[in-house]
């Protein structure tokens, strides 16, 4: 496993991130009906985690919302058991309806407190390495939110901030306030970004690297899209996975076209279709660390053996000419 600072921090975090949406309870119902019913149970689950800190991943990505608290609970009751609490950097979010209540969702300072307690409890532990805010709440003030999440920091319960998908103008304002203020300011940006929507690159990105942010994107391999042939088959969470529909809807024609590339150099190499887009993503230098989700043996596997994969200028070159322009998918 390889190491990289997050950001212009000097936390170490590996290069792979496990994602933890698919972990937690299934079909938990929520404030806006049944979530995630593609999800692993708690004893499913654990041998994911397991073989996560067998190969060297010390970074856990999950959310207050995953399968509305379950996933919390169970990553923090294996890690507690599993390793020591110093070892690993453990990222959680906030935003997203919890209650179905005037106050059971966004980024106001009342949500966060209480929030930050809940995912502590969840979690068992005192602290956050990584709090992040999974969307942009645009009913509350981004002054109030970024003084509330610099409070957080100062009581202990969080070391670092990060935000989630949202407008470059956005980031850049919120970056501007907490310098001007002298609040602590975001590390990283967990983004929307494959080889299936490349969007990100026209302004986020550059916004990233200018700024020093760690840039860990969720959905690196489109929901599973770019893993396998042109629909070859269907899984549970293809078949019921409701915002992924929101994400991928460009014609055969269109993101065809990118998931044979990535067919043609993986055959090339002898490797599979996730290394190779994985291995496209590692090769660009402002991503840090990709969150990828694993529910079979493999998955994590190829991951990890994506930091291998040398794809050379023209490969890479080979696998971005077909992307035709998409629209903004993942801000909502």
């Amino acid at each position: 496993m390889d190491y990289i600072n997050l950001g212009k921090t000097g936390l170490k975090v590996s290069r792979i991130c496990l994602g933890c949406m698919t972990y937690g309870a299934p079909a938990t119902l929520g404030p806006r009906g049944v979530t995630h019913p593609w999800a692993l149970n708690e004893k499913e689950s654990q041998p994911f985690f397991r073989q996560a800190l067998d190969l060297g991943i010390n970074f856990f990505d999950t959310a207050n919302v995953y399968s509305i608290g379950a996933s919390e609970e169970v990553v923090g009751r294996f890690l507690k058991a599993n390793t020591r609490r110093e070892a690993i950097v453990l990222a959680t979010k906030v935003f997203n309806p919890m209650r179905d209540e005037p106050n059971g969702r966004g980024l106001s300072r009342k949500a966060i407190f209480y929030e930050i307690d809940q995912s502590l409890r969840r979690l068992q532990t005192d602290y956050v390495d990584l709090y992040q805010i999974h969307r942009w709440d645009y009913d509350t003030p981004i002054e109030e939110t970024l003084e509330a999440l610099h409070d957080v920091v100062k009581a202990g319960k969080v070391r670092y901030i990060g935000a989630s998908s949202m407008y470059a103008w956005q980031f850049a304002k919120a970056l501007y306030l907490a310098d001007r203020h002298g609040w602590t300011r975001f590390v990283s940006m967990q983004n929307h970004y494959n080889l299936l929507n490349r969007e990100e690159e026209r302004e986020m990105m550059p916004l990233c690297q200018s700024e020093g942010i760690g840039v860990i994107p969720w959905s690196p391999l489109a929901r599973g899209r770019l893993t396998r042939a042109w629909q070859v088959e269907s899984t549970k969470r293809s078949e019921t996975d409701q915002y992924a529909r929101t994400l991928y809807t460009r014609t055969e024609a269109e993101d065809r076209k990118v998931v044979d590339r990535v067919g043609e150099v993986a055959k090339q190499h002898g490797v599979s279709h996730a290394q190779v887009a994985l291995g496209w993503m590692l090769s660009k230098p402002y991503i840090t660390s990709p969150i990828v989700g694993a529910t079979k043996p493999h998955h994590l596997k190829d991951a990890v053996a994506a930091l291998s994969l040398r794809l050379t200028p023209e490969e890479i070159a080979s696998l971005e000419q077909p992307y035709t322009p998409h629209d903004v998918a993942g801000f909502s």
